[in-house]
């Protein structure tokens, strides 16, 4: 498999940003020509183009040279994906299985959902709905040390908030390339800090017939807004629990029905396919 290569097309620019970090490989990128080259890579060269175009992106650079990068991790990784692991899948038929749990809440509350490849900004609006979340606060990913969220949001709410792009960076790009199981964090709400893992379980074959995305599991009803965090909902139990507590009515009143145990896939699913607004738009 070591000496075996797989054909991957780049344009000029994006050659030379891969001969920039990579001059050995100069004499196969074709550098004089204007057009798009098709070039043969190992995979030990594939990945390690990869890794090094994708740190290379987290430093300051011309947004013609960013976004030349971003094409190269991108290309790269779908030559990847057909020489390794997911790549047995057509990418067309692939699903990404993740189990998103809400970390301190005891007992657990968690959900497995199933999605195709897309933004991360997407896959927050996936975990929202899928967990019963509002989206009436801002959210944020750290993925291997770095911050990945919607810079427009967090620009507006946070002086010198430095984040990778989430609208733009797909699930196909952060997991293992071999498809092995990965964990990440998820944040919520910066005030009430709701922290959630967000493990990838490896990919499947979508089935004939069937709408994705869809949530196939998960336990107990998803905490309400504004409620405190871990420790205000432990309360907020506790609370609407005891008749006699002198703040029972009240928080009655505020949360309305709820059920910590009650969980419904068929109506997380509806929702998720449902999807959320779209703010941009209604602004």
């Amino acid at each position: 498999m070591s000496d075996i290569t797989f054909p991957t097309v780049f344009s000029a620019a994006q050659r030379k940003v891969i001969a920039e970090l990579l001059p050995g490989l100069e004499d196969r990128l074709v550098l004089d020509a204007v057009n798009a080259r098709t070039v043969h890579l190992t995979v030990h060269e594939l990945e390690t183009v990869h890794d090094l175009a994708q740190a290379a992106r987290h430093y300051p650079h011309h947004g013609m040279k960013r976004n030349s990068l971003r094409h190269v991790v991108e290309a790269v990784t779908k030559s990847l994906e057909s020489a390794t692991g997911i790549g047995s899948i057509p990418a067309a038929e692939r699903l990404y299985q993740f189990k998103i749990t809400l970390l301190e809440s005891t007992p657990a509350i968690w959900r497995r959902i199933q999605v195709r490849n897309c933004t991360l900004d997407k896959l927050h609006e996936r975990i929202q709905t899928a967990m019963g979340w509002t989206n009436s606060h801002l959210h944020q990913f750290k993925i291997d040390g770095e911050l990945y969220g919607d810079p427009e949001l967090l620009d507006d709410g946070f002086i010198d908030f430095e984040c990778l792009d989430s609208t733009v960076t797909k699930i196909s790009e952060i997991v293992p390339k071999n498809g092995s199981r990965f964990a990440f964090r998820y944040e919520y709400d910066f005030g009430d800090c709701w922290q959630h893992e967000v493990l990838f379980e490896g990919c499947l074959k979508a089935e004939k017939g069937v709408r994705y995305p869809i949530c196939v599991e998960g336990e107990r009803s998803c905490p309400p807004e504004d409620v405190g965090g871990v420790g205000g909902y432990a309360e907020f139990l506790e609370v609407i629990a005891d008749p006699t507590d002198e703040d029972h009515d009240h928080f009655k009143q505020w949360a309305g029905p709820f059920d910590a145990e009650a969980f419904d896939p068929e109506k997380a699913t509806k929702k998720m396919r449902r999807g959320l607004p779209n703010w941009r738009r209604v602004q």
